[in-house]
């Protein structure tokens, strides 16, 4: 009897029998268990994909020496410390950086003329006139190298957008929006137009132009350096305006809502031209000398009046009784 046995790729095993052991009656196919090996406590993933990413989702950190003092390190050790933290070294000024966003005053203020918004003589006119034409030349110059840095820069057009500044100036302050009123008066500005106004209802209405706005002074100045330039330009308003002040009891203070007055301004706008990003905002006001006072704010009081007491009420009143109050 000859046997030969035989093992497929899956692991099964065969067992051939010749034929005349067939004939014996013996078992012609003997089948087996799988020949797998099993592995146990393996630290492999179930899925070998992915491998990169579980692998990388874990990252090794470099914890510093909590025992070690940097002060007790050399000067070269701790640079070396500090370059492998990647903390730059210390400066050796104390400096800080500033930026100067606007200037401190008005450079060469404009003096208006007295008498101007009234009609005057013509000797008041041409005397006025002529004062003009002699400031206008550094006017020109200033206004040539506000061009330098803003080509787009006209007198005429730019008297219309500081007219539209300066509405938006006011009815900020009037609705007391801090972060909006930011955007169109400047730094130094600032204050003053929020001076004051605490715990008071502000009405203010811009009616209309009695002379249409026209720029009458323009200069230009450097700080610091001659790279740093700041340009003012001054515009006169002549319009129509109503303005009433409430107190926080909702008195009337100042001014009245159905009152209009006309008012003639001088506003000083400045920008920082220099800087890409400046724009025009409202610097200063200028007052003359010969404006009339300011009227002092109305305060008013509730007038108590006595009435006096009828003579009958105090005839029927009694005299009080004396109490004895001496010690026996």
């Amino acid at each position: 009897m000859s046997l030969m046995i035989s093992t497929l790729s899956n692991g099964i095993k065969f067992l051939k029998v010749s034929r005349s052991a067939q004939n014996l009656g013996l078992l012609t196919v003997v089948q087996q268990t799988p020949d797998i090996h099993q592995h146990r406590h393996i630290n492999k993933h179930f899925n070998p994909k992915w491998k990169k990413m579980r692998r990388e989702k874990v990252v090794k950190v470099e914890l510093p020496n909590i025992n070690e003092k940097f002060g007790d390190l050399t000067p070269d050790e701790q640079r070396s410390r500090m370059k492998e933290r990647g903390v730059a070294p210390p400066r050796p000024y104390m400096e800080r950086p500033f930026y100067i966003s606007c200037t401190g005053g008005t450079f060469e203020p404009y003096v208006p003329p007295e008498g101007d918004g009234k009609v005057s003589s013509v000797k008041g006119v041409a005397k006025a006139k002529f004062e003009f034409l002699e400031k206008k030349g550094k006017s020109m110059m200033a206004v040539r190298k506000i061009r330098g840095f803003e080509e787009e820069f006209e007198p005429p057009e730019f008297a219309l957008k500081a007219q539209e500044i300066y509405i938006k100036a006011h009815e900020a302050m009037m609705n007391k929006d801090k972060y909006e009123l930011r955007k169109y008066v400047t730094e130094r500005a600032y204050p003053e137009m929020r001076h004051n106004v605490a715990n008071k209802t502000i009405r203010w209405k811009f009616l209309k132009s009695l002379e249409q706005p026209y720029v009458i002074h323009a200069r230009c100045t450097d700080v610091i350096s001659k790279e740093n330039v700041y340009g003012q330009v001054t515009v006169r308003f002549h319009t129509q305006q109503c303005l009433a002040i409430y107190d926080r009891f909702g008195r009337l203070m100042h001014g009245s809502e159905i009152l209009a007055k006309d008012v003639l301004e001088y506003v000083v706008f400045e920008k920082h031209l220099s800087n890409y990003h400046g724009v025009w905002r409202i610097h200063d006001k200028i007052i003359p000398d010969w404006a009339p006072p300011i009227e002092p704010s109305n305060k008013t009081y509730i007038d108590v009046i006595e009435e006096p007491e009828p003579l009958e009420l105090m005839a029927e009143e009694k005299p009080s009784e004396n109490i004895d109050v001496s010690v026996k």
